[in-house]
């Protein structure tokens, strides 16, 4: 029970779960304490929790005593929605902001540990507004720690946020005096209202997803500051079709666009969630699958997420492919979901046919033989599969021809989804996430595959189409064209997410890449708009020195790797190996700590294209190899014979698809990072035989000086 003096002096938000004033903190009996932290604790405390709440109140009652007369500040439990954590204190002393991380019963620190209390003061000083300007110390506190930490020094990136200290318990109220006289840190200082503070976090996919499946809401995680574009007006208006769509039992499909890393994945997420939890449709009838065709990303997600729900539910004989499987309910790769209904169809296909066979598939009363979800979101609709890929695919069974095989298959991808989805007798919503300029695989059909599907064969559906679509960079700017004698579309400028949420210091990346990759006049202007903003881009022609770059970069658990395209073939002598392709290599890479070889952060195997999209980096190196040269202004194409030598790509139809594919794929490459690049362009080897032969005639210097200077010319900063 909390005293009415307390309740009058107690400020609660829902950020945090106790914060008080140094005075009414120190005044106030440890019960009643404790009391408020119970009381606001989403569900039952665990006894650890209890006890560790316990010992840190008696703790910092004894330790604060020193300043009990100042204007100080505590809060417990303050919130991290984008880590789906909370900082188990925060002291706001003399304008200095304190996390203190407590790992009682510990005599040892952790590295991981160490990580975790950096990640929350970097959290705090990129998105917490009133801490920006602020100095933020890091402490990690294992209680029984007999040494103490006096190397108090900001880090290299002069941005006041300190390198952690660590310190046992009986040595922390030492270290606070010692921080506050190294600082200079005067009493008269003050942090007015900061725990009323705008918090806008721009979270990884990863992140967000998580923070989805564990709390279904992505309120926190999404709020951006009024000034910048929010993926909320998109999941709105998406919802809304949605509801209309079951209103009126009409079937419709919309087109959502937006530049890289704008969050089309979590808009995405976000709507499956909404959709599939919401009050009303608790038996899920009318719930909405994510569906993705990128295989690394599916992999990656449905791992992480699937590690957190077995750790939430440790100890209740729980295994980890139960949590997997649950996963995959909500979370599929759109092969999956393709073949699910092409197991039951009538085989062998006839006149060009597809039917449902009756005895293959069991009849639902009010939906007729589709899938249970009502509401499918496909990401990265513009990779799905051409007519000729799925046919000659399906033709064989397979990859390799070991599954149900279907000959004279007559759709595309698409136009076999869409029809999965009519299937069903009352309603329907198809929402396909587009990213423009990013096909990356030959048999990748683009947009072009949609429109024609709905033309020809589901005049009946309703279209919603982004404003943007109509781009060059989606369906070669003919959307309109393929468009015009459909009387059932209608535009929207709510279904483009114009602003890159991945790059929270640079939302005009994407600009900077589309301008320098196309050779414009103005990428020397996005580029200082880019870098001005705190986003690094360099150059260096050193892999070495790339890989100090990044990991000079780098802190708490922030995530480096090296990049290379997919027809890159000449590492090995810079001790770079291209990670192997198989999903569960990209859940290493991605998903294992730096204590791990295994993980990007050792930057030994280098992911391409088909490995990184739709996911993130912190910091990225993007290697760039002799597949692409620049030369007079203008992109040369080359493709490794594997032996000996690099082959032009041909200027034929198909040759001029494989190059738009390889210009996308530096696209994604260039795209990855949130908070900085440097790209490595290598010198070649300009060493002769004794013969006088090039010592190494697939890595000469003219292969890769063009693209070297032309790099350079932009204004981007070379490192030495």
């Amino acid at each position: 029970m909390v005293s009415n003096k307390t309740q009058d002096l107690y400020v609660m938000t829902n950020r945090c779960l106790y914060h008080a004033s140094f005075k009414v903190f120190l005044s106030s009996e440890k019960m009643e304490i404790l009391g408020i932290l119970h009381d606001h604790y989403h569900g039952e405390a665990l006894t650890t929790t209890h006890e560790a709440w316990k010992g840190e109140i008696a703790l910092m009652q004894e330790v604060l005593q020193p300043w009990a007369d100042e204007a100080g500040e505590i809060v417990f439990e303050y919130d991290i929605p984008r880590l789906g954590k909370r900082i188990d204190v925060v002291l706001l002393l003399r304008g200095i902001i304190f996390c203190l991380e407590f790992k009682v019963g510990q005599k040892d620190a952790l590295q991981a540990d160490v990580e975790q209390v950096m990640d929350y003061a970097l959290d705090l000083k990129n998105f917490h507004r009133f801490s920006h300007d602020r100095m933020i110390v890091p402490i990690l506190i294992p209680t029984n720690y007999e040494r103490v930490s006096s190397d108090f020094r900001p880090s290299v990136y002069d941005d006041a946020v300190y390198n952690p200290l660590i310190v046992g318990a009986s040595q922390l109220q030492q270290l606070l005096v010692h921080v506050l006289e190294h600082a200079g840190a005067t009493a008269s200082a003050s942090i007015d209202n900061w725990i009323i503070s705008p918090y806008t976090p721009t979270p990884t996919i990863i992140e967000a997803a998580r923070t989805l499946y564990e709390s279904h809401s992505v309120e926190d995680i999404t709020r951006h500051e009024a000034d910048k574009v929010s993926t909320d007006a998109t999941i709105d208006y998406l919802l809304r079709i949605i509801d209309q769509s079951k209103r009126n039992g009409q079937k419709s499909i919309c087109f959502v666009t937006g530049v890289p890393g704008a969050g089309k994945t979590l808009v995405g997420l976000d709507v499956a969630i909404k959709q599939t939890y919401k009050e009303e449709n608790s038996s899920k009838e009318d719930g909405a699958v994510y569906l993705s065709g990128n295989g690394p990303l599916v992999a990656v997600l449905t791992e992480a997420l699937a590690r957190d729900n077995y750790k939430k539910n440790a100890g209740q004989g729980k295994r980890l492919s139960d949590s997997r499987r649950e996963v995959r309910e909500f979370i599929q790769i759109i092969h999956r979901y393709r073949d699910n209904m092409l197991a039951k169809i009538k085989n062998p296909v006839e006149n060009g046919r597809v039917e449902i066979d009756p005895e293959k598939a069991v009849k639902m009363e009010s939906a007729g033989y589709g899938e249970v979800e009502h509401v499918a979101i496909f990401d990265e609709a513009q990779r799905s599969w051409t007519h000729k890929r799925i046919a000659d695919y399906l033709k064989r069974g397979g990859t390799y021809g070991n599954k149900l095989k279907v000959p004279n298959f007559p759709f595309s991808e698409a136009e076999f989804l869409i029809w999965s989805l009519d299937q069903r007798e009352d309603w329907a919503v198809i929402i396909c996430l587009v990213g423009g300029g990013q096909e990356i695989n030959t048999g990748e059909a683009g947009i072009t595959a949609w429109i024609e599907a709905l033309n020809h064969r589901f005049k009946h559906w309703q279209v919603y189409i982004s404003n943007k679509l109509t781009e060059p960079e989606y369906a070669e700017g003919k959307v309109n064209e393929l468009l015009q004698e459909n009387g059932k579309v209608t535009f929207s400028d709510s279904l483009h997410l114009a602003v890159s949420l991945r790059s929270f210091r640079a939302e005009r990346l994407s600009s900077f890449v589309h301008s320098m990759l196309s050779f414009s006049n103005d990428a020397p202007y996005w580029y200082k708009d880019v870098t001005a903003k705190g986003y690094p881009i360099v150059l260096t022609r050193d892999m070495d020195k790339a890989r100090q770059w990044l990991r000079s970069k780098a802190r708490g658990s922030q995530q480096t790797g090296v990049l290379v395209s997919k027809v890159a073939a000449r590492f090995k002598p810079l001790a770079v190996n291209i990670l192997a392709q198989g999903d569960e290599n990209a859940v290493h890479w991605f998903l294992e700590d730096k204590t791990d070889i295994r993980s990007s952060n050792y930057l030994e195997d280098a992911a391409t294209e088909i490995q990184v999209q739709g996911l993130e980096l912190d910091f990225a190196c993007v290697l760039w190899d002799a597949d692409m040269r620049c030369t007079n202004g203008h992109w040369e194409y080359f493709k490794f014979n594997g032996k000996n030598k690099w082959n032009p790509v041909a200027n034929t139809p198909n040759g001029q698809e494989e190059k738009k594919y390889m210009l996308n794929a530096y696209r994604v490459l260039l795209t990855r990072a949130r908070q900085g690049i440097v790209i490595c362009v290598p010198s070649g080897n300009n060493r002769l035989t004794p013969e006088g032969f090039p010592e190494d005639a697939t890595r000469l210097p003219e292969f890769y000086n063009g693209t070297y200077e032309y790099l350079k010319s932009l204004g981007i900063e070379e490192i030495w």
